[in-house]
């Protein structure tokens, strides 16, 4: 905590139970403000006390200001010069700076943060001093912290915990947002606007396959919201799936063969999480999420899927027709598929998304769905969450939102989908993949998520 000014040594006054700053309610053992991020810790502001009432000269009436000739510095009792309230000394703000080109730490905003050399060595990297290299003890401004930076202030270090420790700011998590792209296939996911956290996760990969030409895959899984570590059972099926995919195409394994495989072993994967949670008498559902992939081999295309994901086929010529290629495992899909409701009535209803198929230690069944296509003209292959297709649920409506430069350009056509997720609302997590047909991957690549 920042030393008080001289003016403000009483005994501190009870900590209120609303914050100072914005009269919002907290609990005892916060340390800031969840609304407008104020230090809770310092006292609370008093009067301060005016120099002619202290019975001292008031600033510059002696040309000095109060400081030393250089103005370089506060005293240890922090009543120098310098941004102040009448109860704590502010840390100042700090300079924009460059990043320097050889830095390797990058946040997920996408700047990079490090501390200053103390000697001066680094230039202006980090000291937002000028460049002068000079640290606390010379000029007064704290060092910048060394690794992640606030996003909100731009001053304080980020704790273990994700917040910043000057202001007590919730920073993003890197899966909140993430972008990836390989030749031949690209894929965006999205945290959304209503939920918390991202419980999606996706793979991207490329194989060499036995006769020299080369495969594109791409995974995406959706986390089960209602069980247990859905983040962590996404991204354990999304990495275990593609890797299992890859390894089996580079075998010489049948496409189909190799979906099978693929999604046997996400599935396996997502139950191993089951296995590491204690043995207590604790009820709750076991890790759990969806699963679809789709891989372009050649001249054809297969699909594979457990759950609700989806994907769909968007041809070039827009005059041919899309197509929705998975059938979802959901109350809504039984429903019409027993010809009890039709399809807009099913999807209307609150259970529509209650899954019937998942990844899981508590799954019923394991069913996996496979199906190879060979269409006759170009196009892509989108494969996304409910996310997305809540917002364009038919295959005509997926063909109108997809661009139609999408083969060209899929890693634009995934962002322009997801621009359209959130623009719809954003009420769950987005995560899409675009897959040109045929590949265009000249060559062998290498897994990647």
């Amino acid at each position: 905590m920042p030393p008080l000014p001289e003016s403000a040594h009483k005994a501190p006054a009870a900590r209120p139970a609303i914050c100072p700053g914005c009269s919002e309610p907290h609990d005892p053992g916060d340390r800031f403000c969840g609304a407008c991020g104020r230090d809770l810790s310092a006292p609370p502001p008093v009067a301060p006390v005016s120099p002619e009432a202290a019975g001292e000269p008031a600033d510059g009436a002696d040309g000095e200001g109060g400081s030393d000739g250089a103005g370089s510095s506060h005293d240890a009792g922090g009543s120098g010069g310098g941004d102040t309230t009448s109860s704590f000394v502010l840390a100042p703000p700090r300079g924009a700076a460059s990043p320097p080109p050889s830095s390797d730490a990058t946040l997920p905003l996408g700047f990079s943060a490090h501390g200053a050399d103390s000697t001066g060595a680094t230039g202006s990297r980090g000291t937002g001093n000028g460049g002068t290299g000079k640290d606390s003890t010379g000029s007064g401004h704290p060092e910048a912290p060394y690794g992640p930076v606030c996003v909100a202030c731009g001053v304080g270090g980020v704790d273990d915990d994700g917040y910043c420790e000057h202001c007590g700011h919730a920073q993003p998590r890197q899966r909140d947002h993430q972008e990836r792209e390989l030749a031949g296939v690209a894929a965006v996911s999205d945290r959304g606007l209503r939920h918390h956290r991202n419980e999606d996760a996706f793979a991207l990969a490329t194989a060499a396959l036995p006769g020299g030409a080369a495969a594109v895959a791409a995974v995406v899984c959706d986390g089960v919201s209602t069980a247990y570590r859905p983040d962590d059972a996404s991204a354990a099926a999304a990495t275990a799936g593609s890797d299992a995919l890859v390894a089996a195409l580079e075998r010489g394994t049948a496409p189909d063969d190799a979906m099978r495989e693929a999604l046997l072993t996400a599935f396996d994967a997502v139950g191993a999480l089951a296995a590491e949670e204690p043995k207590e008498p604790i009820h709750r559902n076991s890790p759990a999420c969806t699963y679809v992939s789709a891989v372009v081999t050649g001249q054809v295309f297969t699909v594979g899927w457990i759950g609700d994901s989806r994907a769909y086929w968007v041809p070039d010529d827009r005059e041919r027709p899309a197509a929705r290629l998975t059938e979802d495992d959901s109350w809504a899909a039984r429903m019409v598929e027993a010809g009890l409701m039709s399809e807009a009535e099913a999807y209307a209803d609150a259970r529509a998304h209650a899954i019937t198929g998942w990844l899981g230690a508590d799954a019923a069944e394991v069913d996996p769905h496979v199906a190879a296509f060979q269409p006759e003209c170009p196009g892509v292959v989108v494969v996304c969450t409910d996310g997305l297709w809540n917002y364009a649920e038919s295959a005509a409506e997926m063909a109108e939102a997809v661009p139609a430069d999408a083969r060209t350009r899929p890693l634009a056509s995934a962002r322009s989908l997801l621009g359209m997720a959130l623009d719809g609302g954003g009420h769950d997590n987005v995560t899409v993949a675009v897959l040109p047909f045929p590949a265009a991957a000249a060559g062998a690549g290498s897994p990647s998520a």
